[in-house]
């Protein structure tokens, strides 16, 4: 008789049928994903085990469990003094990624910010890579070169192929199972330098619980979460914007007004060199200076610069009229 495989365990659990099958535990989640991260997994195992975690959704305990067999994986990261993190997981179809502008405007206002992400997973999308080479910003290869970028700029960014390899892959087989894997969902909470402030964008609303619940689990000192536009951490400006977040172990929902009463129709091609344009003051975009800033408040209302949403929302568009517009004088 053949012996059963170490892992078959994890995907029993899971996979037993609508009255005896459960959720992992955080302690199972973070055995399971060690297993994968370490390749002592099959590959019929690993999309078994994927495919049944994103069917039933990911519970705060499954996505604390993996989090931290991810941080196991990756062991500590370099020192780095670093204010807030910012996962961008997502890319942008429709609209340009303003939030990189946002990440540039607290970085020159004193918040030290590091952004991480993954890229390519999906067709006819832009990427914080793309927006951060149009306004001629460094990113960073490895953990080290991070560090040295936001302590000379307060800003630094890393594609997940670099930051955690063996993430980067599982998260690839997107393509071959036809699903978005958990791996779009606990990357975003990753935080490598641990920041004592994170600012996570989802999709779909009913996961700003799950990410709110987790950080709780994961001892995370500060969390922003909300649906941001296109998936990204970006304030939709003429939409109120729900912000659940934790400070401690209490746990803020807060809503958010619009900024402008109307968007502008989403654009057909995403002009990049329209960022350096907006920021220098080339071009004029009410609307990407709403987005710009409104998404900066959530920030600055997270981390504490800001005591309510209406001082926040005033320190940012004071931050956005007195922006050094020379900064990206030599962006395309």
């Amino acid at each position: 008789m053949t012996a059963e495989h170490p892992f078959a365990q994890y995907v029993r659990i899971l996979g037993k049928g609508p009255n005896l099958s459960r959720p992992l535990t955080r302690e199972e989640t973070r055995a399971a994903v060690g297993m994968v991260l370490r390749g002592e997994v099959e590959p019929v195992q690993l999309g078994a085990f994927l495919c049944l975690l994103r069917v039933k959704t990911e519970t705060p305990e499954e996505v604390a469990g993996f989090v931290e067999a991810i941080r196991d994986f990756m062991g500590a990261a370099p020192a780095a003094s670093v204010d807030l993190d910012w996962p961008s997981y997502a890319g942008k179809a429709r609209r340009l990624p303003w939030y990189v502008l946002s990440a540039l405007l607290l970085a020159e206002n004193g918040l030290r910010v590091f952004m991480h992400g993954a890229e390519g997973h999906t067709a006819n999308r832009v990427y914080t890579s793309q927006a951060f080479a149009a306004l001629g910003l460094p990113v960073a290869t490895s953990l080290d070169e991070a560090a040295r970028h936001i302590g000379a700029h307060s800003l630094g960014y890393m594609r997940l192929e670099h930051l955690c390899p063996r993430l980067h892959e599982v998260m690839g087989l997107r393509a071959l199972l036809g699903l978005r894997s958990p791996i779009h969902t606990v990357a975003r909470m990753i935080n490598p330098f641990r920041a004592p402030a994170e600012v996570v964008s989802v999709a779909h609303p009913n996961y700003r619980n799950v990410h709110q619940e987790a950080a709780l689990l994961l001892g995370q000192p500060n969390l922003a979460v909300f649906k941001g536009e296109g998936g990204e951490a970006e304030r939709r400006p003429e939409k109120p914007c729900l912000v659940q977040s934790l400070h401690g172990d209490s746990m803020r929902h807060e809503d958010w007004p619009p900024l402008v009463t109307e968007a502008p129709r989403y654009e057909e091609e995403l002009d990049l060199a329209r960022l350096a344009a907006v920021w220098r003051g080339d071009a004029d975009d009410p609307y990407a200076a709403a987005t710009v800033a409104g998404t900066a408040a959530i920030a600055l209302r997270l981390t504490g610069r800001a005591a309510s949403i209406e001082e926040a929302d005033g320190m940012a568009r004071a931050m956005w009229e007195g922006r050094r517009r020379d900064r990206l004088a030599g962006a395309a």
